[in-house]
């Protein structure tokens, strides 16, 4: 009974009996009842979760260069033909190709415990140690700028850095550590350690490490580099408190081969009014070897790939041609992203707006946008006039952010460069880790992401984005 007064007293006033109407409803517009429809369809008639089912657990991990890479790109080419959209094709790029070999092994050996077995992943890119292993002093800095002065000669440097937990935004606590799997090894190298242990870069304490890549430096001898699980962070961080004498042992058995011709998978449907002014959608197909790469980013691939098939099921006719396009090489060099903006810098396209689902396949917030400067507030207050028409979709996040590893390549063409917002809490506890399956995406917060990409797609396909 509560619920249906609370029904009469939103729409009606109740005054001595009379009954006063406080407004009439705003009638709903061609674009909104699109937008509905739009998420109707999303809800209703995707076959994204099923899709992600495939790709995260028929194929699996699928690093660049890797048999299921291959796979991958097979299957992202079917999938898209399927759709009967106009174009689909596989563009050539060379790509880098490391493989992880056996399993890592590591343990710490003090006189307080004789030794403990922990987790390690070697970081992408690392070269191995010695067949035998290596074994030596293990030093703990808290930070990468301490490594210099510190003592590190001849000894495996341990990086214990964790995310800043009072950050509400779980990828501003990961832009601050981040660099540190990049830059850690050779630093460490250059002052004389033999070897680079990395908390890994998650919230959660957990025994999963977290792989990731990492370079090395020209002149700089390489070093092993790895990442040790969360919780066994924790324990030899407090370990070393009570015995700084302790050792470290690791070995990994990874490797690098000659890069390997791959391919970006492309497919689109042709603007019906303006084909030359472009609009890509796209995630990348490639992940980690150590999980199924299910958010990373096999929900930003079958969430571009859904936005073609709602397109063609509804019957949508774009006025520009809307692209979608399967990243390779993402997780371990960009080389495919970069192929493809040379190419379309070659060709002289008109990339007017290129987003990219590369943050998991959690609830949408919004959009981030990037563009040169020159461009950005005015591409920004553009997206703005759309808040009201997403709102109801619990859309609220339009504002200026990283948009995306892939896209970021055709920012200097002039190109609005747009990165999907979801909810950022879980990502991390997941991201590069044997964690990422399909059994951790929910069906219906992955179709809510497809949505809500193929909405502000259908907004700036009918207005432009000038």
């Amino acid at each position: 009974m509560k619920y249906l007064l609370f029904s009469i007293l939103a729409g009606t006033l109740l005054l001595g009996g009379i009954v006063i109407s406080t407004g009439t409803v705003k009638p709903e517009t061609e674009t909104e009842k699109t937008i509905r429809l739009l998420y109707d369809n999303a809800l209703m008639k995707s076959d994204a979760y099923e899709n992600l089912r495939y790709l995260a657990k028929q194929i699996g991990g699928r690093l660049a260069g890797s048999p299921q890479a291959a796979a991958a790109v097979e299957w992202g080419y079917q999938v898209l033909e399927r759709l009967d959209i106009d174009t689909v094709y596989k563009q050539p790029c060379m790509v880098p190709h490391w493989e992880r070999g056996e399993k890592e092994e590591a343990r710490i050996i003090s006189k307080l415990i004789g030794f403990e077995e922990v987790n390690i992943c070697a970081l992408g890119n690392s070269v191995p140690t010695p067949s035998f292993g290596i074994t030596a002093p293990v030093v703990e800095v808290k930070h990468i700028e301490d490594i210099p002065n510190t003592d590190v000669k001849g000894k495996i440097v341990f990086l214990n850095h964790p995310f800043d937990d009072k950050l509400i935004d779980t990828f501003e606590a990961y832009s601050g550590c981040v660099g540190d799997r990049y830059e850690g090894a050779p630093m460490v190298s250059k002052h004389g350690g033999i070897g680079f242990i990395l908390r890994s870069l998650g919230n959660a304490i957990d025994e999963h490490p977290h792989t990731g890549n990492m370079a090395y430096e020209e002149g700089i001898e390489p070093i092993p580099a790895a990442a040790i699980s969360t919780k066994h962070a924790e324990y030899l961080s407090e370990l070393l408190e009570n015995d700084p004498d302790a050792t470290f042992y690791m070995k990994m058995n990874c490797k690098t081969y000659p890069d390997k011709l791959s391919y970006n998978v492309i497919g689109e449907i042709k603007g019906s009014e303006k084909p030359e002014e472009i609009i890509v959608v796209s995630g990348h197909l490639d992940a980690w070897d150590n999980g199924e790469g299910a958010h990373d980013d096999g929900a930003g691939v079958v969430q571009s790939i859904d936005v073609l098939r709602m397109y063609k099921d509804m019957g949508i006719k774009p006025k520009r041609t809307i692209r979608c396009v399967l990243w390779m090489n993402e997780e371990n060099g960009t080389m495919g992203a970069r192929t493809y903006a040379k190419i379309a810098k070659e060709k002289k396209e008109n990339c007017i707006m290129a987003i990219e689902s590369d943050a998991g396949g959690f609830t949408p917030r919004g959009f981030h946008f990037d563009a040169d400067e020159k461009i950005l507030g005015k591409r920004i207050e553009r997206m703005q006039q759309y808040k009201e028409i997403l709102r109801p979709y619990n859309i609220h996040v339009l504002e200026k952010g990283f948009s995306g590893v892939d896209i970021k390549f055709l920012k200097e063409q002039g190109t609005t460069c747009v990165g999907l917002v979801p909810d950022p809490q879980r990502y991390f506890d997941y991201h590069h880790t044997p964690n990422d399956i399909f059994e951790n995406v929910n069906k219906r917060e992955l179709e809510l992401g497809a949505a809500a990409m193929a909405s502000l797609i259908y907004l700036v396909d009918q207005d432009g984005i000038e």
